[in-house]
């Protein structure tokens, strides 16, 4: 198994990530180990990343890192942490769900276009450190605000940010192609003319071509998220129309007793029948104001 290959201790990831740190200081300090692997990520991408790489900047060896960190994989659960904690959360006071999960979507969006490594180490058995945690965390909050079942606020916040990644690891992948062949993503495709040339035979793709559908595409993630947004509030809207139609079959006349989901269609009504809602009337008038 290689460096790259090898899974973080999850005791060990779990004691970095949350316990104690002791403050920087001149020299080597895992905060400051942290830091360069960042850097080395930023500039080179993630499977750049060795403990060697690290050592170099501080002009010292790999084995003196180990002191700090026991290796790659547990360096990169305490990278992924860092990243989150450079944006403070911003109090989500009166914002509604989807304002608030808008907002947390472009934060975590913002935080994939700085460091754009961060696709390839996520996973499902990722441990969270306290800055990811609070993050998500905040998601929930605003998310709940729909109203939703605990299990729907969950599945909300996960879809949310399944998109985000999804965008940011296509972006990520066009501007690694870029980096590497020193062509545009705009220029490679315009001189596949061979290419187009053969798209008549589908008839779909090919009226839209020459429509102009593809001149200028929508921002796949401003569209994306919306889009997602939209989704998650046909299911608000669902849950709201389901507690009204309760309230209604539990509601009873206020003259009679009667159960009101014996018939009549509309608004909600207070009254079981026109007999009663007359009946109520007369003793509004007949009672001393």
């Amino acid at each position: 198994m290689t460096e790259d290959d090898a899974q973080a201790d999850p005791e060990r990831a779990i004691e970095l990530l949350w316990g104690a740190r002791e403050p920087d200081r001149p020299g080597l300090s895992l905060g400051r180990i942290v830091a360069a692997a960042i850097e080395v990520a930023d500039a080179e991408g993630l499977r750049a990343l060795s403990m060697r790489k690290v050592a170099e900047r501080f002009g010292t060896t790999t084995m003196s890192l180990y002191r700090y960190v026991p290796g790659r994989a547990e360096l990169v659960e305490l990278m992924r942490d860092a990243v989150y904690g450079e944006a403070p959360l911003e109090p989500a006071d009166g914002l509604d769900w989807r304002a608030g999960l808008e907002r947390w979507a472009r934060r975590v969006w913002e935080i994939y276009q700085r460091h754009p490594w961060l696709v390839d180490s996520t996973g499902s058995r990722r441990l969270p450190g306290p800055n990811i945690m609070a993050g998500y965390d905040h998601a929930l909050d605003v998310a709940a605000r729909g109203g939703l079942a605990p299990a729907q606020v969950f599945a909300v916040v996960n879809l949310v940010g399944g998109f985000v990644e999804s965008v940011a690891r296509q972006a990520g992948e066009t501007a690694d192609v870029q980096r590497r062949t020193g062509i545009s993503h705009e220029r490679w495709w315009s001189e596949r003319e061979s290419l187009f040339e053969r798209l008549d035979v589908y008839p779909a793709l090919a009226r839209l071509w020459e429509s102009g559908g593809m001149d200028e595409p929508l921002d796949p993630f401003e569209f994306g998220l919306q889009r997602t947004l939209d989704g998650v509030q046909v299911l608000v809207e669902s849950r709201d129309r389901d507690v009204m139609r309760d309230e209604i079959e539990g509601a009873t006349c206020v003259m009679c007793g009667k159960s009101l989901d014996e018939g009549g269609r509309g608004r909600p009504r207070d009254y079981c029948s026109r007999a009663c809602q007359q009946r109520a009337y007369r003793q509004r008038r007949s009672t001393p104001s």
